[in-house]
C-alpha cells in the first residue's frame, strides 16, 4: 500500500511539472498580478482592461462568431503572432481557441480592448508552438473584441 502511494505522488508530481507553468512564468505572473489595474481570475488568467467596450452589450456565447484583432507575445516580449501586423482581424468562436481566450473573449464586450496574461495551463500547456512557445510558457496578449455575431 506504502508502495503504490509513492507511486502515485511520484506519478503525480511528474505530470504536473510537464503540464505546469515555467518557473520564470510563475515570477512573472507574481509581479503581474501586482500591477494596478490587474485582475485575476480563478483559473489564473490575469486581464487588465485598456478600453471597455460597450458596458451595456452583452458577451459573446461560446459559438458565436467574433471579430478579433490581437498581439501575442511571450514574457521576454518575443511577438509570435499578430492580426495587427497582417494588416486583417480574425473571425472565430470562443470555443475555437486556447482555454484562456476562450474565458477572456466570454467576459469581454464588443468594442473591448484587453491584455490578457495566461499561464501555461490555460495557453498552450506542455506543447510546443512554432519556434518561440515553449512548453510552460505564460503567455501575453492583448485581444480587441470588434464585433459580436459575424
Amino acid at each position: 500500500m506504502k508502495v503504490q502511494s509513492t507511486l502515485l505522488s511520484l506519478i503525480a508530481l511528474i505530470v504536473g511539472c510537464l503540464a505546469g507553468t515555467t518557473p520564470e512564468g510563475l515570477e512573472y505572473l507574481a509581479q503581474n498580478r501586482l500591477k494596478p489595474g490587474v485582475i485575476e481570475t480563478s483559473s489564473g488568467l490575469q486581464y487588465t482592461v485598456i478600453e471597455e467596450g460597450n458596458k451595456l452589450g452583452a458577451s459573446p456565447a461560446k459559438f458565436t462568431k467574433c471579430l478579433v484583432d490581437y498581439e501575442g507575445h511571450t514574457i521576454d516580449g518575443t511577438t509570435f503572432d499578430s492580426s495587427y501586423e497582417r494588416g486583417e482581424p480574425i473571425t472565430f468562436a470562443p470555443n475555437q481557441v486556447i482555454a484562456g481566450w476562450t474565458e477572456a473573449l466570454m467576459m469581454m464586450k464588443e468594442g473591448s480592448k484587453w491584455e490578457v496574461t495566461l499561464p501555461s495551463e490555460i495557453a498552450y500547456g506542455d506543447q510546443s508552438v512554432g519556434d518561440v512557445i515553449t512548453p510552460g510558457s505564460v503567455l501575453i496578449f492583448t485581444m480587441e473584441l470588434h464585433k459580436i455575431g459575424v
